[in-house]
């Protein structure tokens, strides 16, 4: 069995793939001061709720865009599982060129996401996509056609924003992120979940709009990301809500890559 992780700034998702039926998904709280043996403990317990072991797992995957976890994570992965797992980075096959200026600066969750819409969304020969991840921060990332992956728009996540709103205005509450039931809010808590919610779709559709204009071919929008199923029922340009992205993603670079790394026992 395949065991996929893709590390996030707030959450780590895990998965369990028998060949592509995907098992289980779980999600846990990233924490930067996991130590190997914590994240063995973790990830016991985790795939324990589902009836799988960790020392039933022959291979792995793992996207990290928190550096302090991506050793723990290995270690606790080889002394554990016995399998050394291969990490989404420079030099792996992803079947999809990166026309960053830099392209080791592209999160590796950027480019699994990415990939994984292009397997499962691609909409014919002459069309791309936009990928939009509703996470910590909203990434958009913009795939062509061939397909190329060919850089994107970084923008903080709405979450991040509550939060500031939160911090930095001394009478301000917090609030649930939630749809209000209009625009114009006639209480406090209203008129800040109007300006979150369909602020930041306006935010959306605006940069989806630039986008579009800029590429020479039309685009589908994919969604994708905890906010996600919020926004996508309030906005008008999303064509496609897919969770699983980030999991179908990793299992689907691993299939390009069963040359590289190694399967411990």
């Amino acid at each position: 069995m395949l065991l996929a992780v893709d590390v996030g700034n707030s959450h780590t998702t895990v998965g369990v793939f028998e060949g592509e039926l995907l098992r289980c998904e779980l999600r846990l709280c990233t924490r930067r001061g996991w130590t190997r043996d914590e994240l063995a403990v973790s990830l016991h317990q985790a795939l324990g709720l589902t009836g799988l072991e960790l020392s039933g797992i022959d291979q792995a995957i793992v996207a990290c865009v928190v550096p302090a976890v991506l050793g723990p994570l290995c270690e606790a992965l080889g002394r554990y599982a016995g399998v050394e797992p291969l990490v989404v980075g420079p030099g792996i096959r992803t079947g999809m060129p990166i026309r960053y200026d830099s392209p080791q600066d592209v999160g590796a969750d950027r480019i699994v996401t990415a990939v994984a819409a292009h397997e499962r969304h691609r909409a014919g020969d002459e069309g791309g996509l936009i990928v939009v991840d509703f996470g910590t921060a909203t990434t958009f990332d913009v795939v062509s056609p061939k397909p190329e992956y060919l850089g994107g728009v970084i923008a903080p996540g709405i979450g991040i924003a509550a939060d500031a709103l939160f911090e930095r205005a001394a009478k301000l509450p917090r609030v649930d992120i939630s749809r209000p039931d209009r625009v114009v809010g006639r209480n406090t808590v209203g008129a800040i979940q109007s300006g979150l919610v369909y602020g930041y779709i306006g935010l959306v559709e605006g940069l989806i709009a630039r986008i579009k204009a800029e590429v020479a071919w039309p685009c589908r929008v994919i969604a994708t990301g905890g906010f996600a199923p919020l926004l996508t029922k309030e906005s008008k340009v999303i064509d496609v809500l897919d969770d699983a992205l980030v999991l179908e993603g990793l299992r689907i670079i691993h299939g390009r890559n069963q040359h590289v790394g190694g399967r411990g026992r």
